[in-house]
């Protein structure tokens, strides 16, 4: 019998966005059941490609800006627009990102997030009502230091003497506010819930990925604690204590301290703002993907999400992702699940990443057609 397909992948980091393995995903579908109707509803959780995918749901259009990467070099960024709702929605990763910067180039004391601030200013003065905002893919560690300079507040020893590199924040003693704040009710969507500070803080869990070693814990922990403390002594509210304080390399905290916004799992802002249940309740069959099918998927990330909301709905999940390492525990979520280096070389995946998407979508479609076991 036809069956309804929902095809929901997340991004292939580094071969294939979000739409583009929608599209590879669908294609290979079709080759084996050409019969099915079949649906794209690309994924994010709020990292790269965030924009793209909730832009493409909302209708938005793609609006560019000048502003400056992570390291201060000049950039023109993409930010999204929709105007019946006065909507703006910014990935960060598009701006700060660490794909952005030559790998190894640059260390994460010379990066911050000051090049975001230039984005939000354009959404406030397009009028937009609220702004959207992902941050996952951020190459930073300042907490939103930069981003915040970048739109007045000053920061100042006791001697007063103001700091402007976030690694002298261990020195602070206050903050002072800029004299307009921007008009904006900001929603951000956070991938991972870990706090700002500690042993899950953003520092020693995310900061090796950007480039911090050991002997950057300590400095770098002394920095942001000192920044948490006085911003609490100053708007009576401990943020980084918050869930998600610690995203994007304690962005998250700042966005709240120094922007009040509101702190959202990515994919649970995505889903409602895509109507992901009702698409669900369409759907016969779930096909989603990434890069990498591993622990970490079913911490937050939407792929993990995707299969948590469809077990729970007895809705068959299919996982397809670049590299799979088997888990007892994807039993619980996936119907099947398959690598695309089961079917090739990881060189080979990397190279033709569309060709073996469609190829490993296709090989999922003949198994689950003829009931057989897929990996899992």
């Amino acid at each position: 019998m036809p069956l309804r397909v929902l095809i929901a992948p997340d991004k292939f980091k580094g071969t294939l966005t979000a739409a583009a393995a929608a599209t590879a995903m669908a294609a290979g579908w079709r080759q084996a059941r050409p019969q099915d109707e079949v649906r794209c509803l690309p994924i994010s959780d709020g990292g790269d490609g965030f924009g793209e995918v909730l832009s493409s749901a909302l209708g938005a259009v793609p609006m560019t800006l000048a502003t400056v990467d992570a390291a201060h070099r000049p950039l023109t960024a993409t930010w999204w627009w929709e105007p019946r709702q006065k909507t703006a929605i910014i990935e960060s990763a598009r701006i700060i990102g660490l794909a952005l910067l030559p790998r190894g180039q640059f260390h994460p004391r010379q990066l911050d997030t000051y090049g975001l601030g230039a984005a939000l200013r354009a959404a406030a003065e397009k009028g937009a009502r609220r702004c959207l905002v992902g941050i996952g893919g951020s190459a930073t560690n300042d907490a939103g230091f930069g981003l915040a300079r970048s739109l007045g507040w000053t920061f100042w020893d006791a001697q007063e003497q103001p700091l402007e590199s976030w690694t002298e924040l261990a020195r602070l003693e206050r903050v002072a506010p800029p004299r307009r704040r921007l008009p904006l009710r900001i929603t951000v969507a956070v991938d991972v819930q870990n706090r700002m500070l500690g042993p899950r803080g953003c520092t020693r869990i995310y900061g090796p990925q950007k480039g911090l070693g050991p002997a950057d814990f300590a400095p770098a922990e002394a920095a942001l604690r000192r920044l948490a403390l006085v911003m609490q002594r100053a708007r009576g509210r401990a943020f980084h204590r918050e869930p998600g304080s610690g995203a994007a390399g304690g962005l998250g905290f700042g966005l709240m301290a120094f922007l009040q916004a509101r702190l959202a799992p990515g994919f649970a802002l995505l889903a409602r703002q895509t109507r992901l249940a009702q698409a669900l309740r369409w759907a016969d069959v779930v096909l989603t993907g990434e890069g990498a099918l591993d622990a970490s998927s079913l911490m937050g990330k939407g792929v993990g999400e995707l299969a948590q909301w469809c077990a729970r709905r007895r809705l068959p999940c299919l996982g397809l992702a670049g590299v799979v390492k088997p888990s007892p525990r994807w039993r619980r979520w996936f119907a099947g699940t398959l690598g695309l280096t089961d079917l090739t070389t990881p060189e080979e995946a990397q190279a033709r990443a569309a060709y073996w998407v469609t190829e490993g979508a296709a090989r999922l479609a003949a198994q689950f057609s003829a009931g057989r076991t897929v990996k899992v």
